[in-house]
């Protein structure tokens, strides 16, 4: 029989060959419109509540990435350090939250805000999409979409973020996101969106660069910093983008 990581090193792989083959439409739409906002004057933005906003970091700036995608964080919610850590529960279900997140944040219509929450149920994802739809923001989710479909809402519009995006891109979590089972565990373990999420978005990233590319628009992109010329390098495309990178220079 074969191990926990056996069983879950196969799982995992399959579930990244499956989101490469199904998910190919769906990335090439998302593509399409990081491509627009980049060749244009529109901004790219990107938001998660606590996993979801550490999954969101994989992207964000980092050697080998696309410079231009804004964080944004909120209090409580931007990574685990929240004391106690069951308050960012209570926050991430807070109406009202997440309206007053992007009153303060400087994306505007036509722009690109990326979402990631995995069960797409919770009052701030749901609302941060909403609010994002009805001021003319192009909403790319990541979510996992059996998962989403397979639980209630706790937004009192009794929608999914999902629902409010021009593009989902589906990480393939089951719900609960746990894979493994065994006898002696009342309850799944090992969960995969922590892999497939950030592949997913890596994937969206790679989708990105070959339609710029197609273009004849140099993308973007990071170098490491800590190669020969890193820095150089970086600091004249920050300075090139720099009213598009609130990250660097503030808003």
């Amino acid at each position: 029989m074969s191990s926990f990581v056996d069983q879950y090193a196969e799982q995992v792989a399959s579930l990244v060959r499956r989101i490469a083959e199904e998910e190919k439409e769906n990335l090439h739409r998302a593509a399409l419109l990081l491509a627009d906002a980049i060749a244009g004057d529109a901004r790219l933005f990107a938001f998660g509540c606590t996993h979801s906003s550490t999954t969101l970091q994989d992207i964000l700036i980092r050697a080998g990435g696309l410079m231009l995608i804004n964080p944004i964080f909120a209090p409580g919610l931007e990574a685990l350090d929240t004391h106690p850590v069951s308050l960012s529960s209570t926050l991430e279900r807070l109406e009202g939250y997440a309206k007053g997140i992007l009153d303060h944040t400087p994306i505007r219509a036509g722009d690109v805000l990326i979402l990631v929450s995995v069960s797409g149920r919770n009052a701030v994802p749901v609302e941060m999409a909403m609010e994002a739809k009805a001021r003319g923001i192009k909403v790319i989710a990541v979510t996992g979409l059996a998962y989403t479909r397979a639980v209630e809402s706790r937004h009192s519009s009794g929608k999914k973020m999902f629902e409010f995006a021009d593009v989902v891109l589906d990480n393939k979590a089951e719900k609960g996101d746990a894979i493994l089972e065994a006898e002696g565990v009342p309850q799944k373990f090992c969960p995969v969106s922590g892999i497939t999420s950030p592949a997913i978005l890596q994937m969206m990233v790679a989708a990105t660069i070959e339609e710029l590319l197609s273009r004849g628009i140099t993308p973007p992109v990071f170098l490491a910093a800590n190669v020969e010329g890193g820095d150089a390098y970086n600091a004249r495309l920050l300075a090139q983008y720099r009213d598009r990178i609130f990250y660097q220079y503030g808003w």
